[in-house]
């Protein structure tokens, strides 16, 4: 079949903020093209022969989406620009308010991006491998914890900041006697790393029932014991009958890397599901929200621990103080 394609043109510092924003509107792929060279660790994750670097970086790019041409854009396009408005108080957003709509080729534009997805490094002992790809040529060391995933249309594959970030803040903070609650669960990467590293048991929770799909399958790549891990879908700050479902304080850590406008009003519910001491690890948080996100941890009674980031990303690990 043939595509709907939406192009528009952006500067290159506001594509990881659009890039977010369209993923929450529930644009399931994107496509990303701009000149900024490639860094020695990007090249050293590539498994292709790389074209030389452009002469010069204009700091302009252009992001694309795809769509069935049986459904109607008007809603979407009117939500992305409205989105659109609201970046550009904080970031350059350049031409993006001007969305252009063309057909494609009969080309499987979900899958294609498979191909440019290899086996990497989360951490100095995790390896994140896609379930289609194998280990060959890979820097595996013996003591490596290897872990497969296939995102599906769920978001969360590993390889951006802020999940690299949770990663690492989990392999840290869980034990084996860790109960873990994943909010805003994607493909469930965290939680099945938390149960891979010995957690005692996890349960994950996503608004958006792919992410249900796209867990479950993971977990099952993976042979995680079922019997140690729950996984639904539904709204944890909104919906009574899910929070109690998920549990009152019942869990030593609770991860959510998402977005700081819905960390902000989950920090006022989650301290409800940690024990007394419990730990809060968030992500997802761009530079310029990180103060906005702290006020409101602290304002809902959490001690800040400690604050990571990586390049404009930022990871806030708080405490639920002991009763």
């Amino acid at each position: 079949m043939k595509w709907t394609k939406y192009t528009l043109k952006t500067k290159t510092e506001a594509v990881d903020l659009i890039s977010y924003m369209l993923d929450e509107l529930g644009v399931e792929g994107i496509e990303i093209e701009d000149k900024q060279p490639l860094t020695a660790e990007e090249k050293a994750q590539m498994f292709v022969d790389i074209l030389p670097d452009p002469e010069f970086d204009d700091h302009i790019a252009t992001i694309r989406f795809y769509r069935d041409p049986e459904e109607d854009g008007t809603e979407l396009i009117e939500k992305i620009k409205e989105g659109l408005d609201e970046l550009s108080q904080f970031v350059d957003i350049g031409d993006a308010k001007t969305i252009e709509k063309d057909e494609t080729e009969d080309i499987d534009w979900i899958n294609n991006w498979k191909e440019f997805w290899k086996p990497f490094r989360a951490d100095d002992h995790i390896m994140i491998k896609p379930t289609w790809e194998d280990l060959t040529g890979t820097d595996v060391k013996e003591d490596d914890l290897v872990v497969e995933i296939d995102p599906g249309i769920a978001f969360g594959t590993g390889t951006h900041e802020t999940t690299k970030l949770c990663i690492r803040a989990v392999r840290e903070y869980v034990n084996e006697n860790t109960r873990l609650l994943d909010v805003g669960c994607g493909s469930g990467i965290l939680s099945i790393i938390g149960l891979l590293l010995g957690a005692k048991e996890a349960f994950a929770i996503d608004i958006d029932p792919a992410a249900v799909t796209a867990t479950l399958e993971n977990a099952a790549f993976n042979n995680i014991d079922m019997n140690k891990y729950k996984v639904i879908s539904g709204n944890i700050i909104d919906d009574e009958a899910i929070q109690q479902e998920v549990g009152i304080e019942c869990y030593d850590v609770v991860v959510a890397n998402i977005l700081a406008d819905v960390i902000i009003p989950l920090s006022a519910e989650i301290g409800k599901h940690l024990v007394p001491g419990g730990t809060f690890i968030t992500s997802g948080i761009i530079d310029m929200k990180k103060e906005e996100v702290k006020e409101a941890l602290m304002k809902n009674g959490f001690e800040m621990v400690e604050e990571r980031n990586m390049k404009d990303w930022n990871c806030l690990i708080a405490r639920k103080p002991m009763q």
